[in-house]
């Protein structure tokens, strides 16, 4: 296992000189790769509609093609889940990514092509790993395997001839994998790609404790559900006492700052190290580059042509786009995308903030349409996530999960305010405390906020429920959004999941 390592870690350090490239090269690189995709594209029945063949700039581009967004673009999709070929992309399309999102109940389907899984989802999986090892180069990750927890797929039904599948973005990456790779991870993806979460979790422990795991991938919330299992049936007190040679959690889905304190529990080691990735149905966006900071190195090189629509831009009918060398530092950002699998000028539905212009780096700030602005406090879910880490920093409390919405007036209410819940894994040490801090945090990173709870004038005071471990988990399992990709929404603009979650309890 050390030859191996040494090889796979040479072998992965190659890629960093190529990252070198778009880091220095990041406009030539995005414009060679957009005309790339509008050539391969120009005979698609998307690319003749369009005249693809006519464009040769971006600003035509711009003026050509709209703005989608799902329900723009599913008509397509569609079709070619019923076995159409060459409308968006003139590869077969076999696979599709299924995603609730977290905008609605819906499931979207995502096209995923050959080249995305090549030249978008394992490319970013392997930058991952090399920029890890150029981080860590004592590294001994491959001295033992990377447990990661995949989602499930099926044949897709609507398919006559059945030759196309859809599931988790993590299921179809897993099912697609090279052989080499299947050599590197755990479980064996007969478990890991059960549909069942509740006996999958059962398999997921018994198969992997047995194991020497270096490493995990996946979301957060899941994580900390399978390693409390282990401990459980292990008996064991701490990851470390399972599995020693445990060095590093790769991570994202949801922020994890509001989860360190409970990996520091479940993992007591100085030496853990903890990255995080923008993967998403659509495409491998952002990988952590440096361990001294969270934000995401924007991945340039994989296929996919960027567009940033100002936040306060989208109502508009027909709202600006800037091009990745017109972008401003500190400027919440609707991220579109055009794709190798033929997602054109597509709003994915997520905001983010360029943190660094050279490099460009990003942080995600939220989701387009996750945020409470009833009263024109415009809260986005960075600004949650930041105020909720700060109260349980401050007052010695660890989360499972939250989520939050505005109260509205009305004649019970004679001024709006938000309401939270709240699950504790460990309450805090006052919850009038935390209340206030949440509060006050809120107040200092964003003026809008601020200025509504002036002197209660708007906005009172936030409400905040504790409720018991269990909840979160149980309302999702209710819903049939148990494991892989899907997430607990942060926050709404209406009261339909804090109702939902309130009328549970009762």
């Amino acid at each position: 296992m050390e030859l191996i390592n040494s090889i796979l870690t040479w072998v992965m350090k190659k890629r960093i000189h190529q990252m070198d490239l778009f880091m220095k090269y990041p406009h030539d690189v995005q414009n060679e790769h957009f005309s790339n995709l509008i050539n391969t594209a120009k005979n698609t029945e998307f690319g003749r509609k369009y005249g693809f063949k006519d464009i040769g700039s971006y600003a035509k581009f711009k003026e050509r093609v709209p703005v989608q967004s799902y329900e723009q673009i599913f008509p397509y999709i569609e079709r070619l889940m019923k076995g159409e070929q060459n409308l968006l992309w003139p590869t077969e399309i076999k696979w599709f990514a299924k995603s609730s999102g977290t905008t609605n109940a819906r499931s979207k389907f995502i096209p995923v092509s050959n080249e995305s899984l090549e030249d978008c989802h394992y490319k970013g999986g392997k930058d991952l790993i090399s920029i890890y090892i150029n981080n860590n180069p004592d590294t001994k990750l491959f001295t033992g395997k990377g447990l990661a927890i995949g989602g499930s797929h099926q044949v897709n039904e609507m398919d006559p001839n059945a030759n196309s599948y859809y599931g988790d973005v993590s299921a179809v990456i897993m099912a697609n994998l090279p052989l080499w790779a299947q050599f590197v991870r755990t479980p064996s993806l007969e478990v890991a790609l059960m549909d069942k979460w509740e006996e999958k979790l059962v398999k997921l422990a018994t198969s992997t404790a047995a194991e020497n795991v270096t490493n995990m991938a996946g979301v957060p919330t899941w994580i900390i559900l399978l390693l409390e299992h282990i401990l459980e049936i292990k008996g064991k007190s701490n990851v470390l006492e399972v599995w020693p040679n445990m060095e590093a959690f790769f991570h994202g889905a949801v922020a994890f700052e509001p989860y360190r304190p409970i990996f520091k529990k479940l993992i007591p080691s100085d030496q853990m190290n903890y990255f995080e990735t923008y993967n998403a149905s659509e495409g491998f966006f952002g990988i952590q580059d440096r361990s001294d900071s969270s934000a995401l190195l924007l991945m340039l090189d994989y296929g996919i042509f960027y567009e940033f629509i100002p936040f306060d831009e989208l109502e508009n009918e027909n709202p600006k786009a800037l091009g990745l060398e017109e972008v401003e530092l500190d400027t919440n950002y609707a991220m579109i995308i055009s794709t190798n699998s033929g997602l054109w000028r597509y709003n994915i539905g997520d905001t983010i903030k360029f943190v660094s212009l050279d490099p460009y780096r990003i942080k995600i700030s939220g989701r387009t349409k996750h945020f409470i602005n009833a009263f024109g406090e415009e809260v986005v879910i960075e600004n949650a996530e930041t105020a909720i880490s700060k109260a349980c920093s401050i007052t010695g409390a660890m989360i499972n999960n939250f989520t939050a919405a505005p109260v509205f007036f009305g004649e019970e209410h004679k001024r709006g305010g938000h309401e939270w819940i709240v699950e504790f894994s460990k309450r805090p040490e006052s919850m009038d405390r935390f209340i206030r801090v949440l509060d006050e945090t809120l107040r200092e990173i964003n003026s809008d906020y601020d200025a509504k709870r002036y002197m209660d004038l708007a906005l009172q005071i936030p409400v905040v429920h504790a409720v018991s471990e269990g909840t979160f988990y149980n309302w999702m399992k209710n819903r049939g959004k148990l494991g892989g990709q899907n997430k607990v929404p942060r926050l709404s603009n209406s009261r339909e999941y804090v109702e939902d979650i309130l009328k549970s309890l009762v």
